[in-house]
């Protein structure tokens, strides 16, 4: 191996960043930033090295926020304020719980009808093992919340600890509104309580709103419909409401960033000025993946990314060099194995879709892929770091 050849690929790096506030100029902060911690650190920036930056402290410069009084007023405009069914909310103190007092501040009674076992995003309310010993068919059987109790009892979140059918239920009741639960895993069901839906799921929010439309819903909002306009010049999202929102204050939500593509492309120019590399630039919220021992999906945002360069559009295109290895050169070795695999890659096509040799490799949105490393790099505490420099990612082995 020749002495200056590299020998680190792919780098992950949290940039420490001030707090932002409301207002901020984020561009130069980001662009500032990430040069000074290279000439802080003694790493040097390349072509397609990765920004990417959390959604939250875009949102945080955008004052992008709402209050419960907010929600509530939007709520009772587009629903009547009478009985409103709040159907498929996934489990969360931080992404749910205030969005909810909102929404039982605005109607009178709340028919809340959770799936089951588990919400979208893999939260349970109850084990598997226990549906198949009490003979219950998910996809079928609508329970009661009395017939719930009877045949599970209470059943604490594994992580938080939080019972969640009776926190909800209390939130409600605690907002003056009246509140109804039932169990059930088929659209329709709610329109035998209510016609004046809110439907929460996320990534299957489109069918849901179909389903309850051609079953003859009278009103039907997902969150994406609630807070897509300001309200009492309120911030918003006009493209998906409440989704990708989360608590700021007890009466307060900071919802996901407004359109912001001219943001990533301020920092993309400003770095080419600075430094005279070419970086792709993304915002990024959480990352999608499953965690295998609470099976919680992370992906509680309607998208891992909601503004990126060009140069993040697409997929990878790689070779698997595994396969390289075992099949097409497998009675090479040493230097002559080396230089055939590398003049596989070099001589690759733009799509290798249906070739062997990239059988294995990942098939996902890069900026999916991305910002999954991103969302672990910078975590969800006090590490301060919501700005993620990725460096080598598109390299490969002749690189």
């Amino acid at each position: 191996m020749d002495q200056y050849e590299r020998r680190v690929g792919t780098v992950s790096r949290g940039i420490r960043m001030p707090i932002i506030r409301e207002g901020d100029n984020l561009a130069e902060i980001v662009s500032t930033g990430v040069i000074e911690a290279a000439q802080f650190e003694g790493f040097e920036l390349r072509d397609r090295d990765v920004i990417s930056i959390t959604e939250s402290i875009v949102a945080r410069s955008q004052g992008n926020y709402c209050s419960v009084d907010d929600i509530a007023s939007d709520v009772k405009a587009k629903l009547g304020g009478e009985t409103v069914g709040v159907i498929f909310p996934i489990l969360s103190r931080n992404r749910f719980a205030i969005c909810l007092r909102g929404i039982a501040r605005g109607c009178k009674k709340v028919v809340l009808m959770l799936s089951y076992p588990s919400d979208e995003v893999g939260n349970s309310l109850v084990s598997l093992d226990k549906i198949d010993a009490a003979g219950i068919n998910p996809y079928s059987d609508v329970l009661s919340l009395a017939k719930y109790r009877e045949l599970f009892g209470e059943n604490k979140h594994e992580f938080t600890g939080v019972d969640y059918v009776a926190y909800y239920s209390d939130l409600i009741k605690e907002e003056g509104a009246d509140v109804e639960v039932v169990f059930a895993n088929q659209a329709k069901t709610i329109l035998n309580y209510t016609d004046c839906v809110i439907n929460c799921d996320i990534h299957t929010r489109a069918r849901t709103k179909r389903i309850l439309r051609d079953a003859g819903a009278k009103v039907v909002c997902g969150l994406d419909d609630i807070m897509n306009a300001p309200v009492n010049g309120s911030g918003c999202n006009e493209r998906y409401g409440l989704l990708g929102s989360n608590k700021s204050t007890e009466d307060k939500i900071k919802l996901f960033p407004r359109e912001c593509k001219d943001l990533v492309l301020d920092i993309q120019d400003r770095i080419l000025q600075a430094t005279g590399k070419h970086v792709e630039v993304m915002v990024y919220g959480d990352g999608a993946f499953k965690d295998p021992q609470g099976k919680i999906w992370e992906l509680a945002d309607p998208v891992v990314s909601p503004a990126f360069t060009d140069g993040l559009i697409g997929t990878p295109n790689e070779l698997k060099l595994k396969y390289l290895a075992d099949n097409d050169y497998k009675d090479l070795s040493g230097e002559a194995l080396k230089k055939a695999i590398s003049e596989s890659i070099k001589s690759k096509g733009d799509n290798l879709v249906g070739n062997m040799a990239s059988q294995g490799t990942t098939p996902r949105q890069l900026t999916d892929l991305i910002g999954s490393l991103c969302d672990l790099t910078s975590g969800s505490g006090d590490k301060g770091t919501p700005v993620v420099l990725v460096q080598g990612y598109f390299d490969n082995y002749t690189n």
